[in-house]
């Protein structure tokens, strides 16, 4: 207990990374309109931001499987904030320094997508080597603070803007921008082991001709594919399903997305001493089926809310779950590991809600269609649990 004790700094300290990776990833979409409107920026523009982000982030990922041993985790942990930190900074800066507006846009985005992919690739790892003895519920608990952070953002700015006026939007980005610069501090001083002893923890080259290597790629491939399907589309599902204004579409659709995925995450986090890990996945699996094709097929609006919503539980546990059975399955796996898996669940949701756009267009803008298409995800996820519990079940230790 009291070794545990002694790793509480580093716990939140890397609670409060996922909260600045969520205050980057969903408080620039709340300003889209407003930079249409103060700087002249086109739609097909404003199109470039998350994608400049998601790629940077992918970028970020795959690098870091070459440069994170070597710089060490504290000195790129910390970097990760500062970037983050500075990005938001010159989000309210640089768009009236620069003749171009957008430009400055851009390129604060990309500054906080490195900080943002940093801490996707680091976070997971550091909480994996710290002497915890319910690893697979501290994972859960950990990834929940990201949804809690999508809330807040989602709410709090909603508040500022209700309150001071959309206008002062630069002032509230500066404000968010604390966090990170605050919890660089705490990831300076806190404690922070090695996942894997120098020299035990494979190469790269050793990963990649593991086949039960590319069988967890293809989990966390599928799992971040099955949670931004729904969670990008949740708002605009809602709009329309609903034919509520786009306010109401944000906190209704996302926010109630993020709620019941933060509570899932947390319950199993609780709960997780007494459950299966593979057979909660799977659970979750085929409740996540479920919950597409209710969302999808249903001609009730309210019905198909309660599946959009829902959807958030099954999720909750698919993207820090994938990562456990990784660490359990693999545990000389290293940090290559835990970047490659951090681009995985990168690229499925990075295409996937793409995809989702693509095909309800070509069925002329049915959203529910593209959403049917996209429960291939989650079936696919159930298959790759099954041969995962079959084929490599004595591979754990």
């Amino acid at each position: 207990m009291t070794k545990q004790k002694k790793y509480k700094k580093t716990l939140i300290a890397c609670y409060l990374g996922f909260v600045t990776q969520a205050i980057s990833a969903n408080f620039t979409p709340l300003l889209f309109l407003t930079f249409k409107n103060a700087y002249g920026v086109g739609l097909e523009k404003i199109a470039l931001i998350p994608l400049v982000f998601y790629l940077t982030q992918l970028l970020i990922d795959f690098a870091a499987t070459k440069f994170v041993d070597k710089i060490g985790y504290r000195t790129c942990v910390v970097s990760s904030q500062v970037l983050s930190a500075v990005g938001l900074v010159l989000m309210a800066i640089l768009p009236e320094l620069l003749p171009v507006p957008f430009v400055g846009i851009l390129l604060a985005v990309v500054l906080y997508a490195m900080g943002s992919g940093l801490i996707e690739v680091l976070v997971s790892p550091i909480v994996e080597a710290c002497p915890f003895e319910n690893k697979d519920g501290m994972m859960s608990l950990l990834h929940s603070f990201y949804c809690w952070g999508a809330v807040g953002v989602i709410l709090g700015s909603t508040l500022f803007f209700s309150v001071f006026g959309i206008a002062n939007w630069k002032i509230l980005t500066l404000l968010w921008a604390l966090a990170p610069l605050y919890n660089a501090f705490n990831f300076i001083s806190c404690p922070i082991e090695r996942l894997v002893e120098d020299g035990k923890s494979m190469r790269t080259g050793q990963l990649l001709r593991l086949p039960l290597f590319w069988l967890l790629i293809l989990l966390m491939i599928c799992s971040g594919a099955s949670e931004a399907s729904m969670a990008q589309w949740a708002s605009a599902f809602t709009e329309s399903a609903m034919g509520v204004s786009k306010t109401v579409g944000d906190l209704a659709g996302p926010c109630l997305f993020a709620v019941f995925m933060g509570i899932s995450r947390i319950l199993y986090g609780k709960m997780s001493e007494k459950l299966d890990l593979t057979k909660t996945m799977l659970a979750c699996g085929v409740l996540c089926v479920i919950c597409y094709l209710t969302a999808s097929l249903s001609s009730m609006p309210i019905i198909g809310l309660a599946g959009c919503a829902l959807c958030g539980v099954s999720v909750g546990i698919m993207w820090p779950g994938t990562i456990s059975i990784s660490s359990q399955k693999c545990p000389r796996g290293g940090t290559a590991m835990f970047a490659f898996l951090a681009l995985a669940g990168d690229l499925g949701a990075t295409v996937s809600p793409a995809m989702v756009g693509s095909i309800s267009n070509m069925f002329g803008g049915n959203l529910k269609t593209g959403l049917f298409v996209a429960t291939l995800f989650p079936l696919i996820l159930i298959l790759g649990l099954v041969v995962l519990n079959q084929k490599f079940n004595r591979l754990s230790k």
